[in-house]
């Protein structure tokens, strides 16, 4: 999915200030920004971000160049004709308003669609391999961030350093779609939120030095079905770290997934540790690729399943899910290494409403609304609740980090014109 973001225009204005400065720009400031719709001759049509439609009539004494995402000049970009851009390819247009909601353009920046997808899927890549988790502490003074990883992978501590080159994002509180973050601070981000980062680790693993960061406050809860209510949409769930009922509402784009029993068994080891624990996790995860594709429907809850890109549904609009990389089977290594969940439970079995009953076991991630509405929510986890330590809501930390190894998202949006 190509889009672009606040942060996507930033980095193309950049770009489009440099001509202005330049004997490019000679003609009135008037300027256009989108995607192309369709190109007849020198014609070009484009629909804007705010899904406007702009005519662009490019001159016979335009420049055209062609630049790459993350290109901040035009030192390296290369001169193209109007015949070589395609529709679906961004493009930034300066020059003279015209009538009918029109430019004559005297400079064209083109950013090609497949130079586009290339950077999402490499940013995919970068997210998925980043860390994620919830956050413990935040030192502002030292620009540092302490995350616990998720309890599936051992709840390990990992200090991500951010610089002030890092682009930190937050998410808004109803919702982990990528477009809809804004631009954060340090100091937005609090101890119990959910963080992704991409950059480097360090040697050890210990350390991270953060490219992105993103952030958000949401609930994980686990507990056990009290009700459903199909008119409402709605579940009420004994939350076990409250002793409270909560109700959570279900969407359209709320990811729903049960797990086998055998799937939960073996999260449930693993959360035990031990040699044993990583040898049996090992050989079960053989199997689970195989397994629980059979049963996978792959679709979100409510029948409209979020696309795997960028930008996608709230479910998986957040940083990650991409591929099964060095994953075994269903998201698993065969070695024992720290599996991939999200890819894990995209694969398992979608469910309903309709199918979940009083006393079903269930962890969900929610919005942190009033009314929560249920992100991704999983129920088939009895083996899971058993195995989290007492005293804690640990086991509703499975599912975090929430978006790591999909999601979504990549900020492939800063990228694009």
């Amino acid at each position: 999915m190509v889009f672009l973001s606040s942060r996507g225009i930033g980095v193309f204005w950049s770009v489009a200030v440099l001509i202005s400065a330049s004997a490019l720009a000679q003609a009135p400031a008037s300027k256009a920004v989108g995607t192309v719709k369709s190109i007849t001759g020198n014609s070009v049509a484009i629909t804007t971000d705010g899904g406007g439609e702009v005519n662009i009539t490019i001159a016979d004494s335009a420049r055209i160049v062609r630049t790459t995402p993350g290109q901040t000049d035009l030192k390296s970009a290369s001169s193209i004709a109007v015949s070589e851009i395609q529709v679906g390819d961004r493009i930034l247009a300066r020059g003279q308003a015209g009538e009918n909601n029109s430019v004559v353009a005297s400079a064209v920046i083109v950013m090609k669609q497949s130079d586009i997808a290339e950077r999402q899927q490499r940013e995919r890549e970068e997210w998925r391999h980043g860390v994620g988790g919830m956050v413990k502490s935040v030192d502002p003074a030292s620009q540092t961030i302490t995350v616990n990883k998720s309890l599936a992978t051992q709840g390990k501590e990992i200090l991500v350093h951010v610089t002030p080159q890092t682009e930190l994002l937050r998410y808004p509180a109803n919702s982990i779609n990528f477009e809809d973050a804004k631009p954060g601070t340090i100091d937005q981000i609090k101890p119990g939120d959910q963080l992704n980062a991409r950059g480097a680790k360090s040697a050890d693993g210990g350390e991270f030095a953060a490219q992105a960061v993103i952030s958000g406050s949401f609930r994980n809860v686990a507990g056990t079905v009290i009700s459903t209510d199909a008119a409402a949409n709605t579940v009420t769930i004994d939350d076990l770290a409250t002793k409270k009922p909560m109700m959570v509402k279900i969407d359209p784009q709320s990811q729903m997934r049960k797990l086998p029993e055998f799937v939960a068994t073996l999260i449930a080891v693993r959360l035990k540790g031990g040699p044993a624990g990583a040898a049996m996790a090992g050989r079960m995860g053989q199997g689970v690729g195989e397994d629980a594709g059979r049963g996978n429907s792959g679709q979100g809850s409510g029948g409209a399943a979020s696309g795997g890109g960028p930008g996608g549904g709230r479910a998986n609009g957040a940083p990650g899910q991409g591929g099964a990389g060095a994953s075994g089977g269903g998201g698993f290594p065969g070695n024992g290494g720290p599996p991939d969940f999200q890819q894990m439970l995209s694969r398992m079995p979608a469910v309903t409403l309709a199918d979940l009953k009083k006393g079903d076991a269930v962890i969900l991630v929610a919005t942190a609304e009033t009314e929560p509405v249920a992100i991704k929510l999983v129920t088939g986890v009895e083996p899971i609740l058993s195995a989290a330590p007492p005293g804690i809501n640990a086991a509703a930390t499975v599912l975090s980090p929430w978006n790591l190894g999909q999601s979504a998202g990549a900020s492939v949006a800063a990228a694009g014109p």
